[in-house]
């Protein structure tokens, strides 16, 4: 939006700080939301609190007690630096990867282990000479299958990313990796195909250990998972991939000192959260990604950043990624969009439609950056933006206390299934034509009385009134994350958007329980939610385990649901059949017929 028209109503805020140009921020700002953030920019000059944040000082936020004091989860701030001194073992680490022979690498984790990775993989794609990077983040069978299929175990390196080394996904990945590792090399080979990534004294470290790991890397404790991309969470895979590391945290450590910057009006980071926490108390709580198409993928990695630091206590700013732009009028005024922008990519007509949402008084942040190697320089200063935005909004922008709710109703009825070999079922308020609808008493009950007949069309036009202005609509999808499944979802999707002007979001389970799910339960209740399940047409053996992976992301569908209910959420389960492409397809014609 270089040199964007700008109404009379909008400000425009083009500071540019003295260390480095390159992170300029660029804010396009409605005049009341421009005065707010003056004055709270001079809060913060005159409070210090910039050099606080630099120090640590946890009463920024809320000072918490025991393991939600701040102070103890700040280990990022210095990441970078600590990172720089030690790229000998990055470099010995790329040259192991590179001398082996190694055609694919499989990363098996979930969060903030797994989705800078993804950005990595499909931001620089393969290097000459190494790896292809695969991510595996799901439970589901037919999408642990392909990754099976999609490489040649022999010459395949798996790298098992888990903070905590208790998580569930990341462990029995590892299990039915390792095993498909032992039958094609040998017991006595298996190991030397995984890399640990994990806190020291975790659960993993110890498997690694007895399972004789080719490498153990070790995390931070005093970093949380999703800040830990410039960590060894994000930089293990980098090395292995083959990336430049050197040069990776060389630009990292610009985006460090351009958050540095004394003045807060001057400084891109500080001066990002501020905007995004002032917008948020003001009620424009909906943040909206748009990238060039060489960099789409950092949506996923922002999501979780943002979802999880600021979705707690009824407040939260809702990601929303992947919406295809569009004209002002479809959009409410509880949006701020930021645009992350390539200088090298063909952006003419993405400008043009940002440029359009300013111009109708829409709040817009953007950077620019001229090659992609600029990214991690990107990545730590929206990581100050979203601690700065933390502080604005009065919240801990470290802790995540609705994650482990539904960790705990999943484990639950993974247990029970152990010992009953069965998961518990529910009765369907309408099965239609194979497709099986399922909600709480209270809200079967409203769809019921509201919809005109029991058919499908109806209860989804039912659910769909209930949105109300500034309300969100989220489709959590429980199946295979494919291109044709997300193109099936992502059309109702935009008809949902454009139709109720509401903003609209979509996310693959179980992976977006450790991302926007915080947000969907601990922030306000303005979720309109639709759960996609479906049976398997095949399923999964996990060794060692007296359930399968069809079993385990049935009951994190369960359990997430379950969680929803509790925190009365507006949400309705959509049930298919084995064969989900049929069944989305059938969803889609009747979401457009309860459109219409």
């Amino acid at each position: 939006m270089k040199g964007a028209p700008v109404t009379q109503q909008t400000h425009v805020v083009r500071k540019m700080g003295n260390i480095m140009s390159l992170f300029d921020l660029h804010a396009s700002l409605p005049s009341a939301l421009q005065s707010t953030v003056a004055s709270t920019a001079a809060e913060w000059q005159s409070g210090n609190k910039l050099d606080r944040l630099w120090a640590k000082d946890a009463s920024l936020w809320t000072n918490g007690e025991g393991s939600d004091n701040e102070a103890i989860w700040l280990g990022w701030l210095d990441i970078v630096e600590r990172q720089q001194a030690d790229l000998a073992s990055f470099a010995m680490l790329r040259e192991d990867i590179h001398s082996a022979g190694f055609t694919h690498a499989l990363l098996l984790g979930m969060g903030g282990s797994s989705l800078c990775p993804e950005v990595l993989s499909l931001t620089y794609g393969q290097q000459p000479g190494f790896p292809k990077l695969h991510i595996v983040d799901s439970t589901d069978p037919a999408q642990v299958a392909a990754a099976r299929a999609a490489v040649d175990l022999k010459k395949t390196i798996c790298i098992v990313s888990s903070k905590s080394g208790s998580t569930l996904e990341p462990n029995i990945l590892k299990d039915y990796f390792f095993s498909e590792m032992t039958k094609a090399v040998g017991a006595d080979q298996a190991g030397k195909h995984f890399i640990a990534v994990t806190d020291p004294g975790s659960k993993m470290e110890a498997v690694a250990k007895a399972d004789g790991f080719r490498h153990i890397f070790y995390g931070d404790k005093t970093i949380g998972g999703r800040f830990s991309a410039l960590s060894n969470f994000g930089i293990v895979p980098a090395a292995v991939a083959g990336l430049d590391v050197p040069r990776f945290l060389a630009q990292a450590k610009l985006g460090v000192d351009a958050a540095h910057g004394k003045e807060i009006v001057a400084n891109p980071g500080a001066l990002l959260g501020i905007i995004l926490g002032d917008a948020h108390n003001a009620g424009m709580d909906k943040l909206t990604f748009f990238t060039s198409k060489e960099i789409f993928d950092l949506g996923a990695w922002l999501e979780q950043l943002i979802a999880e630091s600021t979705g707690k206590l009824g407040k939260g700013i809702t990601p929303v990624d992947r919406e295809t732009i569009g004209v002002p009028a479809v959009y409410g005024k509880d949006r701020v969009f930021a645009y992350i922008r390539l200088s090298t990519s063909d952006n003419e007509a993405q400008d043009e439609a940002v440029a359009r949402l300013a111009a109708a008084g829409h709040p817009v942040v953007e950077f620019t950056i001229n090659d992609i190697y600029e990214l991690p320089g990107i990545m730590y200063l929206w990581e100050i933006g979203v601690a700065v935005a933390g502080s604005v909004m009065g919240i801990n922008t470290f802790n995540q206390p609705d994650v482990e709710a539904a960790k705990i109703e999943t484990r639950k009825l993974t247990d029970e299934y152990a010992e009953t070999g069965k998961l518990a079922e529910h009765e369907p308020i309408l099965d239609y034509e194979g497709i099986k609808l399922y909600a709480d008493d209270s809200y079967g009950l409203t769809l019921k009385t509201t919809a005109s007949q029991p058919t499908l069309t109806e209860y989804l036009k039912a659910h769909l009134a209930q949105i109300k202005q500034h309300d969100y609509f989220a489709t959590l999808a429980y199946i295979q994350m494919t291109d044709e499944h997300e193109e099936l979802i992502q059309r109702f999707r935009m008809m949902v958007r454009n139709k109720e002007t509401v903003a609209t979001c979509l996310g693959f389970g179980p992976r977006f329980l450790h991302s926007t799910g915080q947000d969907y339960k601990g922030g306000p209740n303005t979720g309109v939610f639709l759960q996609i399940t479906a049976d398997h047409a095949q399923d999964l053996a996990i060794p060692n385990a007296k359930y399968t992976f069809g079993v385990v992301i049935a009951a994190q569908a369960a359990g997430d649901l379950a969680v929803l209910q509790q925190r009365g959420r507006r949400a309705l389960r959509v049930h298919l059949g084995a064969d989900v492409s049929k069944g989305l397809n059938q969803l889609g014609i009747a979401m457009v017929e309860a459109l219409a």
